[in-house]
Order: structure tokens, then sequence, then C-alpha cells
């Protein structure tokens, strides 16, 4: 007599061995407050899109300095401004100098 181990995805109830399985870690949903893990089929990863490049991550702080992330589609982003791309490559950077400024005294030998 042998012992078989079956998983079942928590997906789709389906059932496979190990090796079939990829573990899934969600860190973030508006329905958890910690992250939970989930065993899917392979082929049911496919269901999950990688957004990867075409995601904009911005943290925004609020004037209570309460500070949070918000994950948006890069076409979403482009839209906020008629020249998106100048918006940003002008905008100034978290750290040194604002755009367009030289270091320097001033007196042409910096």
């Amino acid at each position: 007599m042998a012992i078989v181990s079956q998983k079942v995805s928590d997906l789709s109830g389906k059932q496979g061995d190990d090796k079939q399985f990829a573990a899934v870690v969600v860190r973030q949903h508006p329905a958890i407050d910690q992250p939970k893990a989930l065993d899917v089929l392979v082929p049911e990863l496919k269901q999950f899109v990688d957004i990867g490049d075409q995601l904009v991550i911005l943290e925004v702080t609020m004037p209570d300095n309460s500070k949070r992330d918000v994950y948006v589609a890069l076409e979403v982003f482009k839209e906020a401004a008629p020249n998106m791309a100048d918006v940003l490559k002008n905008a100034r950077g978290t750290r040194g100098r604002v755009p367009g400024t030289r270091v320097g005294n001033g007196n042409g030998n910096g």
C-alpha cells in the first residue's frame, strides 16, 4: 500500500501533486490585514496578468504627514497631465538639487 499526497488548488479545487503547484503570497488586498498564502496550479497563474513595467507606484504624503502608496496603471498616470512626460522629466528629485541648477558659486569657476 502506498500513500499518495495530493494538493488542491485554492482557486479551482483541482487536485495535483506538489510539482504542479506554485505558491502565491497575497501581500496586500483590501480584504486582508496580513499576507495570505495560496496553492495555485501553474496553468492557473495565467489569470494573474503581470502589468510589470506598465505600473507606476506613487508615494503620497498628505498635509497631516500620513503616507500611503498608490498603484496606478501607466496609461492612467500619463493622462494626469497633457504633457506628463515633460512634467515628470522636469520634476524635482527627491534628493539633490532642483533641475536646471548648477553646482558652484556663480563665478564661472564652478
